[in-house]
């Protein structure tokens, strides 16, 4: 998408015929190189996102600002800041972003071809999607699905820039998208500990309270998921209520991998119920009070939905009121 503004440098032309100074072409590509080197800061980064040379990008802003008359970016210590008319210049490329965005929107919904882009940060939103695609798919072929595999902070990013048309998460709340989520499940969050491990002898079953758990399990080597992850958020945060350091053996988001260790005895860890298997070698204690965390659906913020892209939603949202999900062997905790 191009659009060609005819100027005079100081004033708006009404009448093309008027003798110009110069003719700036905006096309969208180009827009994204302004936006990019905005959100990096620095040369370098924004050409290395943009997939072109530094060079490249280097010689296109010089043009530009040569062009308008007026720097876009203060230099100074390797960082590019937006100078007054470059922050005039970047909300005027995100209106025109947004804008082709909404035509192609538009365009898309006249008939029942279309796009639709996911982001998933878990694991029940992956099973969940593999149920629903085939039924969607049945009603609407020609149109697409892109799936996004990814953390939460990422999800949101994506949906903040309206990159992708809805995330799936796990989640502790909302926010910052709480008029643009739907709440499918709250979903419990166990202790897992290993049938081998004394507490466990002593107390093969049952709830534990969080101060039992900080008094029997200081010195256990602890398996956390990584950071941005909703079940690492839920136990730094017990953590941090209870002023523990807990011994971290490892950081992973593999659940098949932490599962395989808890059975070892080799450490403990958290795990959401749908991930809550070999029950036969692992002990999951619900705690008091208990642990939760949410399975939500986000939509984008200027999402103007069509025919399928509507159905598609509400087979999600409807989803836990269909199906009873029982506990299965996942590969991750979250992503």
């Amino acid at each position: 998408m191009t659009i060609t503004f005819t100027y005079r440098r100081g004033c708006c032309l009404a009448n093309p015929s008027q003798q110009l100074s110069g003719v700036i072409i905006l096309d969208v590509k180009y827009l994204k190189y302004v936006l990019a080197i905005a959100d990096r800061k620095n040369m370098t980064k924004a050409a290395e996102n943009l997939y072109i040379s530094q060079s490249s990008l280097s010689q296109f802003l010089t043009k530009l600002e040569q062009e308008i008359g007026s720097p876009l970016f203060f230099r100074a210590k390797g960082e590019l800041t937006l100078t007054p008319a470059g922050k005039l210049y970047v909300e005027a490329a995100k209106k025109v972003i947004q804008i082709q965005k909404e035509l192609y929107q538009n365009i898309a919904s006249l008939d029942k071809r279309g796009h639709i882009s996911v982001g998933v940060t878990s694991n029940f939103g992956l099973r969940m999607l593999s149920e629903i695609i085939p039924q969607f798919k049945a009603l609407y072929p020609e149109v697409t699905i892109e799936i996004s595999e990814t953390n939460f902070p990422a999800v949101k990013k994506m949906l903040m820039e309206e990159n992708i048309d809805l995330g799936i998460a796990a989640a502790l709340n909302a926010a910052p998208f709480e008029e643009q989520t739907d709440i499918l499940r709250e979903e419990e969050v166990f202790f897992a500990v290993s049938r081998k491990h004394p507490y466990c002898l002593e107390n093969p079953s049952g709830i534990i309270t969080r101060e039992d758990l900080i008094e029997h399990f200081s010195h256990d080597n602890f398996l956390l998921s990584k950071r941005g992850s909703s079940l690492r958020a839920l136990s730094d945060e017990l953590f941090d209520n209870y002023s523990f350091s807990p011994i971290a053996v490892c950081e992973t988001n593999s659940i098949s991998a932490t599962r395989s260790m808890i059975a070892k005895d080799a450490g403990v860890a958290f795990i959401a119920e749908s991930c809550s298997v070999d029950r036969d070698h692992i002990a999951y204690y619900a705690l008091d009070p208990p642990l939760y965390r949410q399975n939500v659906v986000i939509q984008r913020k200027n999402w103007v939905r069509n025919e399928p892209e509507n159905v598609f939603y509400s087979f999600i949202t409807e989803y836990f009121s269909i199906h009873t999900e029982r506990p299965y062997m996942a590969e991750n905790y979250e992503i």
